[in-house]
């Protein structure tokens, strides 16, 4: 993630007066997004692609945004004075954790999450920089409430934990599914079991999540399980409008068709079951984009009789790429023949 080392984003985190001139106070806010917990046969299903609760329903940077704006006008409407503000959800260069914790929101995890110690961590943070100043401001939490647990760090799938508190983003199945954009480590793809978009181990592993409010936000209530836990063979067979419609106004929406059928494509491999043969060797055939067919021939090269599948790609594929993932498949597996 690049973008947050620019030396435009550096300033703005060191100052806030460049965001807001004569900025003087920063709100923050949580919204809680939990709704439910999966049921077991529903976890356990390999067959089925697992999104981050944060992502089962409407894309919370349109929900959370209009509120803050609405809070804005309150202030300015309750204020003897006229109040400058910007307001953001996850789209400025504002580090929302790290002030949340400032301003008493939560703790920071040995899992890095904002924690509140009666709420857990399944709430989204949204920021208001106002010129406004208030006679009274709030007390930071503790710096951490973890004590000796580790169950985070233990859980993490990729042990994308080097140590406490420190996040190994290049592990992270939620940064490799959701901001990667290219081809994922070949060494971490067995590791992402059926996660398609984000992750939730280290946070459902979370003492302190026990005590999570279900959301009294409508926008973030998902009954349908196909949205929540679609059926690998369905995302393998996506195409664009296919795509809009099932995931338009989601956050899954922002990966786009391309990243998501990727992701679908290692979650398949995993599954490791024949019933995927077809739609994986479909994308291998005729997807018009290299990072799906190369996923897709790792998939093929983790199902028994894909040999000869594989091998008639590799005479047609014309990437190097691909092609390399294709050879590396047809030798990785000795029982695809």
């Amino acid at each position: 993630m690049g973008y947050l080392a620019r030396p435009d984003r550096q300033a703005r985190r060191r100052d806030l007066s460049v965001i807001l001139s004569d900025a003087r106070s920063l709100i923050l806010v949580g919204v809680d997004y939990h709704t439910r917990s999966l049921p077991p046969e529903i976890v356990n299903d390999p067959s089925r692609g697992r999104i981050a609760s944060y992502a089962w329903n409407s894309d919370y940077h349109e929900v959370l945004l209009p509120k803050l704006e609405q809070l804005a006008a309150w202030l300015q409407d309750n204020s003897q004075q006229q109040v400058a503000h910007r307001a953001y959800v996850d789209t400025g260069a504002i580090l929302e954790r790290s002030h949340a914790q400032q301003a008493g929101l939560g703790f920071i995890g040995k899992n890095t999450m904002l924690i509140h110690p009666r709420r857990g961590s399944y709430f989204f943070l949204g920021d208001i920089v106002t010129d406004l100043a208030f006679d009274e401001y709030d007390q930071p939490q503790r710096e951490t409430m973890c004590g000796n647990c580790t169950r985070c760090q233990s859980a993490c799938p990729t042990d994308a934990f080097p140590q406490p508190y420190v996040l190994d983003a290049r592990r992270c199945i939620s940064y490799l599914t959701i901001e990667h954009k290219g081809w994922i480590d070949r060494t971490l793809r067995p590791l992402m079991g059926n996660w398609i978009f984000g992750c939730d181990v280290c946070q459902d592993v979370c003492p302190f999540n026990r005590f999570a409010l279900p959301t009294g936000e409508s926008a973030f209530w998902q009954p349908d399980m196909e949205r929540i836990a679609p059926s690998l063979l369905d995302l393998l067979w996506l195409d664009g409008a296919d795509f809009q419609t099932r995931f338009g106004g989601s956050p899954v929406q922002r990966i786009g068709r391309e990243r998501l059928v990727r992701n679908a494509a290692i979650a398949a491999g995993n599954w490791g079951d024949a019933a995927a043969v077809d739609p994986l060797n479909a994308l291998l055939r005729s997807d018009p984009t290299p990072l799906v067919r190369g996923h897709a021939a790792w998939a093929l090269g983790r199902i028994d009789g894909t040999r000869d599948l594989l091998a008639a790609a590799l005479l047609r594929e014309t990437d190097d790429q691909v092609r390399e993932e294709i050879k590396l498949a047809l030798t990785a597996n000795p029982n695809i023949c």
